[in-house]
């Protein structure tokens, strides 16, 4: 996906998906490039797609703060998703995110591999949504350290 190479149809498929839904999700490749996140994601996110493009998870990590419930940093490098694009297993947690706009966002998120045969692995799909509740809404103002 990332550096020119030919896109695999099932990430084809599961960005035509993302697109199609209203449900926040992004798509990743089989290095744990974010290749394409949806509309409904780009509130959490703080930006469009459109005006950011394919990010590695070396510049999602600059650029979106992300840290567990109890404030303490997360990677996209070294988190589940890594293990994810590294094992090949899903994932699942509800973390916090702080958008490009500066609005921190509580969210639960799964995030599954994807494969085109049963040994080939293409990537990733997260899905997400935002948490109320016990966790309070989005603000710029974080209820947990920073």
């Amino acid at each position: 996906m990332s550096g020119g190479r030919q896109k695999s149809v099932v990430l084809i498929l599961a960005r035509e998906l993302a697109s199609n839904i209203a449900t926040p999700m992004l798509v990743i490749d089989d290095v744990g490039t974010i290749v394409y996140f949806n509309e409904p994601a780009e509130r959490v996110l703080g930006a469009t797609f459109a005006s950011v493009g394919e990010v590695t998870a070396a510049e999602y990590d600059e650029r979106w703060a992300t840290t567990d419930t109890e404030g303490n940093e997360l990677s996209l490098q070294r988190g589940p998703l890594a293990r994810v694009v590294s094992e090949h297993t899903p994932a699942h947690r509800v973390i916090r995110v702080r958008g490009l706009d500066g609005v921190w966002h509580v969210i639960e998120t799964t995030v599954y591999p994807l494969f085109a045969s049963a040994t080939s692995f293409v990537g990733a799909v997260g899905v997400f949504w935002e948490l109320g509740g016990e966790y309070g809404p989005a603000s710029r103002a974080s209820p947990f350290r920073t």
